[in-house]
């Protein structure tokens, strides 16, 4: 809980026009003004590795997006290693750049976030540019509701 605390501290300070919808858990929802967006967001559960690695869930209705999940990896991703997304007992590999990584299109988000909601835990892995593979681990108590908080939020103008 206090992980999270400190990423709504960091989140309220980082960007204005944000506001806090919620706290569920170990996930948070937030609201952004310009451009409209909401979004549900959790970190690792492994604090030693983290470095700025986190887990989201957004609605953006001016483009018409829903269940845009966007991972922002602890480290930087080998040139050619693939990224893979566990949820439950479900696998997904992403689409990644050198150091985020996201659902390939809108059915595999919504899949994903659907295998979220049944699921207990979620992991990320990789290969790390150095060659040594990794994994960031997230609970999922909570991310059901704060998914749906966001996106409620969001439809309220």
């Amino acid at each position: 809980m206090i992980g999270l605390l400190a990423l709504l501290l960091m989140a309220g300070e980082a960007a204005a026009g944000r506001s806090t919808i919620g706290i569920y858990q170990s996930w948070g929802a937030f609201r952004e003004a310009a451009p409209l967006h909401c979004f549900a967001i959790a970190r690792p559960i492994d604090r030693a590795r983290r470095n700025g690695a986190f887990v989201s869930i957004a609605t953006w209705p001016g483009r018409g997006l829903r269940n845009q999940l966007h991972v922002r990896l602890g480290h930087d991703r080998g040139k050619d290693a693939r990224v893979v997304l566990t949820a439950g007992e479900r696998r997904f590999t992403l689409v990644a750049g050198p150091r985020d990584a996201w659902a390939p299109d809108a059915r595999a988000g919504a899949a994903i976030v659907a295998a979220m909601r049944g699921g207990r835990a979620l992991s990320v892995e990789s290969v790390a540019a150095n060659g040594m593979p990794f994994a960031e681990s997230y609970v999922l108590d909570g991310a059901a509701s704060a998914i749906d908080a966001a996106a409620l939020a969001c439809l309220r103008r």
